[in-house]
């Protein structure tokens, strides 16, 4: 069993490792229909966690250099007092991002739902993914297991106190999608179909 975990492990961040690019290239790149933001905590006083912050300022610094005419922010808002998206989309419109420019995916509970929604509601054919790059690894994995193209880009801007924690969450997580790639179960909602290319305020509450 032991062996088998790693073995999902290093399959998972040895075959990602190409498509994580650095920010300048995303920008030449410049084709992507959208940049997707992965959710994480929020606080209790609603301003993003460090983790968080530094994803939507990377996800920011992307888009105003051009890799891509969207923003998906894609996280959890299963409960009323607790919203993930709508944290980001007011720190990105605070920074000069037009709200026409960003959607919200109230339902992405995971960063498989997020990944699978985003192909599946918002129609993204080619995405960049933001996140920290321990994290980074399995999002890339689900994106190409479900016929999603992506790069990534790291969003590691500072040192975590969390670090120790969130590599072993990571390494069970990793062997629990490998798994759900296998059988790709749908998400937790779907719905009807938000274009990506269209108004980002179609996704407000």
């Amino acid at each position: 069993m032991l062996i088998s975990t790693a073995l999902i492990n290093l399959i998972m961040v040895k075959g990602t490792e190409s498509r994580i690019i650095s920010l300048e290239k995303a920008a030449e790149n410049g084709d992507y229909d959208c940049i997707l933001v992965l959710g994480a905590k929020v606080m209790p006083d609603g301003s993003l966690s460090p983790i968080l912050k530094d994803r939507v300022k990377v996800g920011l610094e992307l888009y105003f250099n051009g890799a891509a005419p969207k923003l998906l922010m894609s996280g959890d808002h299963g409960r009323k007092e607790y919203d993930e998206v709508g944290a980001m989309k007011n720190f990105a419109i605070s920074e000069g991002v037009s709200s026409a420019d960003l959607f919200m995916d109230h339902a992405g509970f995971s960063t498989y739902e997020s990944v699978y929604r985003a192909k599946e509601i918002f129609g993204a054919k080619r995405v960049l993914i933001v996140t920290q790059k321990y994290h980074l690894h399995r999002a890339l994995y689900i994106a190409k297991r479900l016929g999603l193209e992506a790069d990534g880009v790291a969003s590691d801007l500072r040192d975590y106190r969390s670090m120790a924690y969130n590599n072993t969450r990571e390494y069970l997580a990793r062997i629990k999608a490998f798994g759900m790639c296998i059988f790709k179960p749908e998400p937790t909602y779907l719905g009807e179909t938000i274009p990506i290319y269209g108004d980002g305020n179609l996704t407000n509450d």
